[in-house]
């Protein structure tokens, strides 16, 4: 089976909104603050999308683990 695109978009929307969910308690848990916690899971929506996009460019400069497949398409 391939994986359409709408499919991989609608698996990292929701991946991004369960890691900041948990963002979010863990930081209401230490801090107390609600208020507090909220900001710092919205800030965390876009750090962590940012640090993911140049994660991702990163690794596709290293070419560990790549193998050019047996076949011609």
């Amino acid at each position: 089976m391939i994986e359409k695109r709408q499919r991989s978009i609608l698996k990292a929307m929701s991946w991004r909104l369960t890691g900041t969910m948990d963002t979010i308690i863990v930081s209401w848990i230490l801090t107390g603050t609600l208020r507090l916690a909220l900001s710092i899971g919205m800030v965390e929506v876009f750090t962590k999308m940012a640090l993911y996009y140049f994660h991702e460019r990163a690794w596709n400069k290293i070419k560990f683990g790549l193998e050019e497949p047996d076949y011609q398409i």
